[in-house]
């Protein structure tokens, strides 16, 4: 279809459509790689103004931006780019997006259908290229001047939101098939005029499976009923768990069960919390005398290996039954453990909060302390004074006592990144209780790619909205995305480093590789050739050196007081780091001793 003075411009009046029904939706923001073929879109983006337009080089660092921006907001954000391998590049962020259950808008622009397979420059094959992982793909049509093209395209913006969303959240694919001219021509564009007072074209709701919508108090009465008759039972969280300490402390408190909380769970606090626990996990006499009888289970399963080798066996009896409560967590289940799955259904956060909430009210209070949660707080305390001790009685920087202290330092309102690898593990084994501290992680898959470029992302999602960003990585993993730091000058984000510097792969030292030391530090340990410090520098960061460990609560509030991107570099020993960690544990076991 024409108009009377030619042809409309169709590229234009999809690029903004799309972006129209992307703000109506809740998106805040889009982030950008530079390329010719997503012209349209990106120029749509930069005219309208509602979505906050990050513009940076490498798409793999683009992707991890956005997806940072998801895990920040909870929204999702667009991340855009030019056909070719430069889709190929989100691909890393996009999983994270899918197993880490993050919201993710994934638009890549593509050759159209005639110069594909043919040879065509930067063309590659772009349909389902992210496999099953996508909550939704969609090969879009080329855009034409056709009747009917506006609603499909006010559709599939609305629509392509509403799947990010879930349940459960994840990445989209929108493949947009693009024709020249990409940039606007001048011509009259189509008229596609959306919903009455800026609704989206289509609205999705929560259906009656939402928690309180009459499965709910069945669920609580069955619930109820298992856990009034299990005394020795555990509640166990990790990421995911839906971040609601105040009810997960009641209904532990009514169940007379102990917490043990992951601080990716967002709930280890209150008074029923087991902070310890991978320490006690670790000790024979502890693990005999301590046989669950019941595990609930929020959220994902927590990083320790020595809690879930334990569950999995204790004493010999086989696993322990395990009831995982929550929207789709019953696929988090490497062990083959869960027994029982209450899915709460669709509506709310997925994590089973109202659901709790009932069963606590059902349980009713408790007369008294039970012996099983008094003997776990007891043992816990007692383990925190050995840990606590040991990590305070050497001034030399160790990676658990870094953990431990950056958590500490920080001012309530903070959200704390953490780096896969030993740095998360050093979180769950250290941290002590606290509140008031956001904790987040890339644990969908567990790769330590794009960190930089996620923390970055979490900070320009939080800007304005929460309190300081900080990030604890190793320095391979800040090695691995240095290139994240392109995006720190435009993104115009406060953020602060702090990169335990152990000249390598931490984690291989625990692992049956450093059985073998011949070959150990070439194809595992990896020293890198490039100093973090200077790497930095290198891209205008300011850096800040902590050489014991006094030093660094001190470095690490200059940092955030600051403002800006910084680095607290801590420099750790790798070569005594296994043997560090086996002392703090030979203290806890003399201490229960």
């Amino acid at each position: 279809m024409t108009t009377r003075g030619g042809p409309r411009d169709v590229n234009t009046s999809l690029g903004r459509t799309l972006v129209d029904e992307w703000a109506r939706g809740g998106v805040c923001h889009a982030v950008l790689s530079p390329g010719s073929r997503s012209t349209p879109v990106a120029m749509a983006l930069a005219a309208d103004g509602r979505l906050e337009l990050h513009v940076v080089l490498d798409e793999r660092s683009a992707a991890f931006f956005a997806l940072g921006l998801g895990r920040a907001t909870g929204r999702p954000a667009v991340v855009l780019c030019t056909s070719g391998t430069a889709a190929a590049n989100l691909h890393p962020a996009v999983l994270e997006a899918h197993h880490g259950r993050v919201p993710l808008l994934v638009v890549t622009a593509d050759r159209p259908p005639e110069l594909r397979d043919v040879g065509a420059g930067q063309t590659v094959d772009q349909v389902r290229l992210f496999g099953p992982v996508t909550r939704w793909f969609h090969d879009a049509e080329v855009p034409t001047d056709r009747s009917g093209a506006p609603a499909a395209w006010r559709s599939l913006g609305a629509r392509s939101v509403a799947e990010a969303l879930g349940p459960p959240p994840g990445p989209v694919h929108l493949n947009l098939p693009l024709a020249e001219p990409l940039v606007p021509t001048g011509a009259p564009l189509v008229e596609a005029p959306g919903r009455p007072d800026g609704v989206p074209w289509i609205r999705h709701r929560a259906g009656a499976g939402a928690p309180g919508a009459g499965v709910a108090p069945v669920a609580a009465e069955a619930l109820a009923e298992r856990v009034a008759a299990t005394e020795r039972g555990v509640v166990v969280a990790g990421w995911g768990a839906g971040e609601a300490p105040a009810t997960v402390a009641r209904f532990a408190e009514a169940a007379g069960w102990p917490l043990l909380a992951d601080p990716l769970s967002g709930l280890r606090e209150g008074p029923a919390v087991v902070s310890t626990y991978d320490a006690l996990a670790r000790h024979a006499a502890f693990r005999d005398g301590h046989r669950p009888d019941l595990v609930l289970r929020l959220g994902a399963p927590p990083t320790s290996k020595a809690l879930a080798r334990w569950l999995a066996d204790p004493g010999g009896d086989g696993p322990v039954p395990e009831i995982v409560i929550g929207a789709h967590h019953g696929r988090l289940d490497p062990d083959r453990r869960v027994a029982e799955v209450v899915d709460v259904g669709a509506g709310g956060d997925g994590s089973g909060t109202a659901l709790l909430d009932e069963v606590a009210v059902r349980l009713g209070p408790r007369s008294g302390r039970s012996g099983w949660v008094a003997s776990w707080a007891d043992a816990d305390r007692a383990a925190r004074v050995a840990i606590d001790a040991h990590l305070d009685a050497d001034d030399e920087p160790f990676d658990g006592r870094v953990a431990r202290d950056v958590h500490d330092a920080l001012p309530g309102g903070t959200t704390l990144l953490v780096a896969s690898s030993m740095p998360v593990r050093d979180l769950e084994s250290f941290a002590r209780p606290r509140r008031g501290v956001r904790v987040l992680s890339n644990r969908g898959v567990n790769g330590i790619d794009g960190f930089v470029s996620t923390t970055l992302g979490v900070a320009a999602g939080a800007a304005g909205e929460a309190g300081p960003t900080v990030a604890l990585l190793g320095d391979l993993c800040f090695l691995h995305d240095g290139g994240g730091l392109l995006a720190a000058a435009g993104a115009a984000v406060d953020a602060v480093l702090v990169v335990v510097d152990n000249d390598g792969g931490a984690i291989f030292s625990f692992l049956p590789q450093a059985g073998h030391p011949r070959d150990f530090e070439r194809l595992f340990g990896t020293p890198p050739e490039a100093g973090v410090a200077d790497v930095a520098a290198g891209y205008g960061i300011p850096v800040a050196s902590v050489n014991r460990a006094a030093e660094l609560d001190g470095e690490v509030s200059r940092a955030i007081d600051a403002g800006g991107v910084r680095m607290v570099h801590v420099r750790t020993d790798r070569r005594t780091n296994v043997a560090r960690h086996e002392a703090v544990w030979a203290a806890v076991a003399a201490r229960l001793g």
